[in-house]
């Protein structure tokens, strides 16, 4: 690890170097064998996906969810590991997802479980408009936010971003959609161009993290979008949850107070519907 983080600090300071070693990584990928699965679904490009160590909670809520709905929306897909649970159950998917890294294991994890005609994918971020913007990271982290989770300024990419509703169109028009979002601190900006999707019918059961004082650029010391991020599904009717056990309820004055760093819980996974 801290081998790791030397090599990471010690070429930031050449772009170019980072890109040629990133490169290399990614031609290494296609030596990466899939592995079998607790749940009987191959999965390549996570170790600890595969091995069912990855946020067993929110797994299982995951798929609890699924049961109740008929179409899984997947933005910030990764390696697809939520799209295969949801295929593996029966459920279509949508995924979306820009980062080229991830979109590799992606496709290669669907295709390998033969729910090629069962999933539609779609290349792109998420934003309020059509655009195309710098991203910072990779793997489980890449974001649009400069600074999210002290990334450094040589490991970013320009990515494609749609808006949501342009993205699902009429696809969810009378079917329960599940829409999973992780997309490190962009939440508010993907909202802002989900108009349509959020006033669905019947309205989707939505499942996002939402980061409070986790990861946020240097001196930013919480979300700055944290409070406006519930409002939005407040303003549309939905109520708001712990993405965990308890599913506690969370009320305008429970997000006031920890938006202004008064208050906190122990995830920061939340449920609207």
């Amino acid at each position: 690890m801290m081998m790791t983080k030397f090599i990471r600090f010690a070429i930031e300071p050449f772009p170019a170097v980072a890109l040629f070693l990133r490169n290399v990584r990614d031609l290494l990928d296609q030596c990466d064998q899939p592995k079998m699965t607790l749940w009987g679904f191959t999965l390549a490009g996570h170790e600890g996906m595969a091995a069912g160590t990855f946020e067993p909670q929110e797994t299982e809520l995951v798929r609890d969810l699924l049961l109740e709905v008929d179409v899984l929306v997947n933005v910030g897909a990764n390696v697809g590991y939520y799209c295969c649970h949801a295929l593996s159950l029966g459920k279509p998917v949508v995924a979306i997802e820009p980062i080229v890294r991830n979109l590799n294991y992606l496709l290669k994890n669907i295709h390998n479980n033969g729910w090629a005609t069962q999933a539609q994918v779609f290349p792109v971020a998420l934003g309020r408009d059509t655009n195309i913007l710098e991203m910072w990271g990779g793997k489980t982290g890449a974001s649009l936010v400069e600074g999210w989770a002290s990334m450094p300024q040589s490991y970013k990419t320009v990515v494609p971003v749609l808006n949501l509703d342009r993205v699902v169109g009429n696809m969810l028009q009378g079917k329960r959609a599940l829409i999973l979002v992780d997309i490190e601190g962009a939440e508010l900006m993907m909202l802002q161009g989900a108009n349509e999707t959020l006033a669905q019918d019947p309205r989707p059961i939505w499942m996002v993290e939402i980061m409070t004082t986790q990861s946020q650029p240097e001196g930013v010391p919480v979300n700055p979008n944290f409070a406006q991020t519930f409002e939005i599904f407040f303003s549309r009717g939905y109520r708001a949850y712990t993405a965990d056990k308890r599913q506690e309820e969370l009320t305008r004055e429970v997000v006031a107070r920890i938006a202004e760093g008064k208050e906190s819980f122990s995830t920061y996974n939340f449920l609207f519907r």
